[in-house]
């Protein structure tokens, strides 16, 4: 003889264990579902980062000249070249062909773009300074870069004298195709430069 009383206790603990046993199972797939996908999603970055280390990495991508002209002036502090991520190069494009063609466009300009004109004047700035040098012991005791960028003539470095850093900058700004000089030599090496300073080479 079933007793009513105890029959329908039984069936719900029947129903209860069965129904904790569908819900471990389809915990333990979404487990699974969601280790899978981590997984794939931790792999992915990882194959992604070098991609994005490229992204960040800085380089002369425009290709502007930037070079050393004297190298007699010891601890000088060692400027920085004109360094651009991919993301800035995108983002300063535009507005150089913008800068670039309104030279031409003013009549100032024979050449169509005035970046044309930065490793020509750079290369007759390194020629000059050479020069100077040859013939000034106090200008070959200095150490100099130089960077171009639109006619514009960047000084960097380090020099002995006030007197020799206005010298220089009054020497390259009378050369043809010249837009401005921008004076950024320090007296010395000693205190802050008011160029920005390369980071130190990793080892």
């Amino acid at each position: 003889m079933r007793r009513w009383w105890i029959e329908p206790r039984i069936d719900m603990r029947i129903h209860k264990l069965v129904n904790m046993r569908i819900r471990n199972r389809i915990n333990m797939r979404i487990h699974k579902q969601v280790g899978t996908r981590i997984k794939a999603l931790a792999l992915a970055t990882l194959l992604l980062l070098p991609f994005a280390a490229r992204l960040e990495e800085r380089q002369n991508f425009l290709d502007d000249p930037f070079v050393q002209l004297t190298s007699g002036l010891a601890h000088c502090p060692v400027p920085e070249g004109p360094l651009l991520t991919q993301a800035e190069v995108r983002a300063e494009m535009h507005s150089r062909v913008e800068r670039g063609t309104s030279c031409f466009m003013a009549g100032r300009c024979r050449l169509h773009n005035a970046y044309l004109y930065d490793k020509d004047i750079i290369g007759r700035v390194g020629k000059l300074v050479a020069a100077l040098a040859a013939r000034d012991p106090q200008i070959a005791a200095t150490s100099l870069w130089a960077e171009g960028q639109r006619r514009w003539v960047y000084l960097k470095g380090c020099v002995q004298t006030d007197a020799q850093s206005q010298a220089l900058e009054a020497a390259v700004r009378n050369m043809d195709d010249v837009e401005s000089v921008i004076n950024l030599l320090m007296v010395g090496t000693e205190g802050a430069p008011r160029f920005k300073v390369a980071a130190p080479a990793q080892k």
